[in-house]
C-alpha cells in the first residue's frame, strides 16, 4: 500500500487505537473492528470493568462486564482523546482511543419525496 493511499484510508478511519505494550496488558487483546468503529476486548481472564474518561473529563464508557470478551460501541463517543481503562482485579489495563470524526448521521429521503420537490 502506497504512502497516500494509507493516509487517504486514514482519514476515513473513524478512531485510533494505542495499544498498551506493557507486558502485564500482554493478557488483554484490545483491537479495533474493520470498520474501526466498535472496541473488542477478549482475554482468558474476566473482565469486571470498562471505562473511559475524555478530554473533558467525562466518562462516557462505564461498564460493568463480568465476562471475558466485551464489544464496546464507539460511535456515541464525542470526537477526542479517551483514555480507557479495562478493570481485571487487581489489574488495571490502559490504553487510548482516538475518536477522529463525529459520527456521521445519513438521512435517508424518500425517493417520492425528492422527485415532488424537484418538480416544484
Amino acid at each position: 500500500m502506497s504512502t497516500l493511499n494509507h493516509s487517504a484510508q486514514a482519514q476515513n478511519d473513524f478512531a485510533k487505537l494505542e495499544k498498551n505494550v506493557n507486558v502485564r496488558a500482554k493478557g488483554l487483546i484490545h483491537k479495533l473492528n474493520t470498520t474501526k468503529d466498535t472496541l473488542i476486548l477478549k482475554s482468558k481472564s474476566l473482565i469486571n470493568k470498562v471505562y473511559s474518561v475524555s478530554m473533558d473529563y467525562k466518562r462516557e464508557v462505564d461498564l460493568t462486564v463480568n465476562k471475558k470478551a466485551i464489544k464496546i460501541p464507539l460511535n456515541t463517543l464525542s470526537k477526542g482523546k479517551h483514555v480507557f481503562v479495562a478493570v481485571q482485579t487487581p489489574i488495571r489495563i490502559v490504553f487510548v482511543i482516538k475518536v477522529l470524526r463525529d459520527n456521521d448521521i445519513l438521512l435517508t429521503v424518500e425517493e417520492e419525496d425528492l422527485i415532488a420537490k424537484n418538480e416544484k
